[in-house]
């Protein structure tokens, strides 16, 4: 509760200086909130707002699906929530959401990661977490997203057309009509590190490092289960099947030319 208190306290005194002459950002990141303990959703509502995001609070999945548009930027999920728990909230999210989705648990074991992963999550926070290392996890997501969505190359690799900016895989096969790949944002960023360095391999932990960053609670297992969700998607849209390849023993590579 203390940090509750003291996140409530600092949510006042911003909105007080803000209503002072502080210019709000014109085009803020939207965060979901969901979970079913009502004063971990009011601490983590006040904390992002302090920090100049918009904020939708939920708790509990019906209520999350109900009030989530399409334009939600990143999603702190609870898992062991009572009805629908975060696992297939997280599913159903994914059905319209490329956005990253985090899990707020105290579940630590590795299968569990991995079916979270499996379901569509992007990364990990124990419970229970500092206020601000789980701040620095949200803007790292929501900064490195920016930082690969600024490039402005598109390139083509075969019938896969990637466009850097938009941040879109777009597969061109043969007879067929262009069919984008819906990717999620973590597996747009694999795509991004590897197609833009094409033959290169890179081990499990160097892409965990570059993709989720070297600060991340997760350990690099959970890249093989993002690889196998992506190459999925790829070939169902009609992309080669070589197109993201296994070095046996070493890692991945980008197995397309241009």
């Amino acid at each position: 509760m203390a940090d509750y208190k003291r996140a409530s306290s600092m949510h006042d005194a911003g909105k007080a200086k803000r209503s002072d002459g502080g210019k709000a950002d014109a085009c803020p990141p939207r965060l979901l909130v969901v979970d079913d303990e009502p004063d971990i959703v009011e601490m983590l509502v006040a904390y992002f707002q302090l920090s100049g995001m918009e904020v939708v609070g939920a708790h509990n999945a019906a209520e999350a699906l109900a009030r989530a548009g399409d334009d939600i930027d990143l999603a702190l999920l609870d898992i062991n929530m009572p009805g629908m728990d975060g696992l297939e909230l997280c599913r159903r999210l994914r059905e319209r959401l490329t956005c990253p989705i985090i899990f707020l648990t105290a579940r630590v074991e590795d299968a569990d990661q991995l079916e979270g992963f499996s379901a569509g999550a992007d990364d990990y926070v124990l419970k229970p977490f500092s206020l601000e290392v789980l701040g620095a996890r949200v803007r790292a997501h929501l900064a490195r997203g920016t930082r690969i969505g600024a490039s402005r190359t598109v390139r083509a690799f075969g019938p896969v057309r990637i466009d850097y900016a938009q941040r879109s895989v777009t597969v061109m096969a043969s007879g067929a009509a262009p069919a984008e790949v819906q990717l999620t944002r973590t597996e747009f960023d694999i795509v991004a590190l590897l197609s833009k360095n094409p033959g290169q391999v890179f081990d499990r932990q160097r892409i965990y490092e570059e993709v989720w960053g070297w600060d991340a609670a997760g350990d690099a297992s959970s890249v093989t289960e993002h690889i196998r969700r992506t190459r999925k998607k790829l070939t169902a849209a009609g992309a080669p099947e070589n197109a993201v390849e296994t070095v046996w023993g070493v890692g991945y590579k980008w197995g397309l030319q241009r």
